[in-house]
């Protein structure tokens, strides 16, 4: 996939108004997942995409494999993208979902296996609850009116 179309796609899925606030979304979640996430799996994840979308999780990121939990995570993604939480976790749900559909199984699944699932931290599986659920499209949007979803932090 292209550069055009991967940021015209998620422009489309999130509503954005404009291609700046699309790359703002990508750029949030994707640095942010690049910093929990060690160096090696961020490469790997970051293969299949677009090469100015992969920078977001390799070449802007200056430190990876940082222990941060779910929350904090929301935190970075709405600060970068300058949106409120319950905006910022949803555009990072429906941007991993759309990797998911990008990369071979075996780096999606590295990704999961990154992220903690334990009673602890179970919140981390709220930014997957949109692949588990089957994915995005569009009937999945006439359904539900897409936008934001409310998330228990």
């Amino acid at each position: 996939m292209k550069f055009d179309e991967f940021t015209g796609t998620v422009q489309h899925r999130l509503e954005l108004p404009g291609t700046g606030e699309t790359l703002r979304a990508i750029r949030a979640t994707l640095m942010t997942l690049g910093q929990r996430i060690p160096a090696g799996a961020a490469e790997d994840l970051a293969a299949s995409l677009p090469i100015e979308i992969k920078w977001y999780m390799t070449g802007a990121v200056h430190e990876h494999g940082q222990r941060f939990d779910w929350a904090e995570f929301i935190t970075r993604v709405s600060d970068i993208e300058n949106a409120d939480r319950a905006d910022a976790a949803y555009h990072a749900q429906v941007i991993v979902d759309m990797i998911h559909d990008l990369v071979p199984a075996s780096d999606f699944r590295q990704l999961r296996d990154q992220l903690p699932e334990s009673e602890d931290d179970e919140n981390w599986r709220k930014l997957f609850e949109l692949t588990d659920a089957g994915g995005w499209s569009e009937a999945n949007e006439a359904q539900t009116g897409g936008g934001p979803q409310e998330t228990d932090e």
